[in-house]
């Protein structure tokens, strides 16, 4: 039985791998949370408590994970100290805790320093596997068409990005492998639909036709993806970093139809806006109009390579996966 320590693991992403994990049997979890236990997790393993500096780990901060029974390691990134031993006797390392936003000292402390410790425990544990959660975030801005990550040069373009491209760096030195989101749905999601949906309240209409195309996966198929990444077989991976998304790209359009669906704008086709005026827009109401640059350009990132080398079936495409996500954000955009 294969032991798997799964980092962020009370977060959104490393929620839903915990609970892919519980659901697949077989396998001993322990899960590492620097800021709660993951709900029906166990204390146990070397845990070594962390100062609690606040950092966030994960996409943002889900349900958590329901895994009765598995061992719970309290530990910070930002301590290299708190991580010591939390490898011991560990298979597979599944790497899904990041600071996302903050000051660029926290960025740093624990995306890039904390994973180069991370890293550095896992190296002497001797882990076999390691599976870093990153993002298409490291590209910078611009336009992706059935991007290859071999044919792409990072460019990050704020602190967060530029800390989780050096931890991807020290994931790599450490012979693991980094997989590459761009927009991630799902329970938990406090990030991708509450920010469309903000837009989409400021904005009286369309956007030159909201005609660009992106990527998308369910929180529950990138968990898929993560899980199966740390168990394949050496020879089944013929890359050490893989865009993890659904095959197919969805239009701007589609994705934003469906948030207003929930989200309830007014009318989000009354007008069809240049770029400018809604930037011009959106900066009056005092909302920063980065989320608009990756909705009027195409942001679509060649997945198909993970997929076939993890044997994998694509969930659902995206309006089908929406339709069954659409009431739990009915409920969470409340209050956006």
């Amino acid at each position: 039985m294969p032991t798997i320590m799964i980092t962020g693991a009370a977060g959104f992403i490393g929620g839903h791998v915990a609970r892919e994990a519980e659901r697949r049997g077989g396998l001993s979890l322990r899960l590492m949370s620097h800021r709660r236990p993951p709900a029906g997790a166990a204390a146990a393993g070397p845990a070594t408590a962390g100062p609690g500096s606040g950092s966030g780990f994960g996409h943002g901060h889900g349900p958590g994970a329901v895994v009765p029974g598995h061992g719970t390691v309290r530990a910070d990134l930002s301590d290299p100290g708190s991580l010591r031993g939390v490898c011991e006797g560990v298979d597979v390392l599944l790497h899904c805790a990041s600071q996302i936003g903050g000051t660029p000292e926290a960025n740093e402390a624990v995306n890039a320093r904390g994973t180069a410790a991370l890293m550095a425990e896992a190296r002497r544990a001797g882990v076999s596997r390691v599976v870093y959660l990153s993002t298409a975030s490291v590209y910078g801005r611009g336009a992706f068409r059935a991007a290859r990550p071999e044919d792409l040069v990072r460019n990050p373009g704020s602190p967060t990005s530029g800390s989780r491209a050096r931890a991807e760096d020290a994931v790599l030195a450490a012979g693991g492998v980094v997989l590459r989101p761009h927009l991630v749905l799902g329970d938990g999601d406090r990030w991708v639909v509450p920010s469309l949906a903000r837009i989409l309240r400021a904005l009286p209409g369309t956007v030159e036709g909201w005609a660009a195309r992106t990527s998308v996966i369910t929180a529950q198929d990138l968990a898929r993806l993560l899980l199966g990444a740390g168990l394949a077989p050496a020879g089944d991976l013929t890359a050490s970093v893989y865009h993890a998304a659904h095959p197919v790209p969805v239009t701007v359009r589609t994705l934003l139809g469906a948030v207003a669906a929930v989200a309830g704008p007014a009318d989000p086709a009354a007008e069809d806006l240049t770029a400018v005026r809604a930037r011009e827009l959106l900066a009056a109401r005092g909302i920063a109009a980065q989320g608009l640059d990756m909705l009027t350009s195409d942001h679509w990132f060649d997945s198909d390579p993970v997929w076939r080398d993890l044997r994998c079936t694509p969930g659902p495409d995206f309006e089908a996966a929406f339709k069954e996500l659409a009431e739990g954000y009915r409920h969470a955009l409340l209050d956006i």
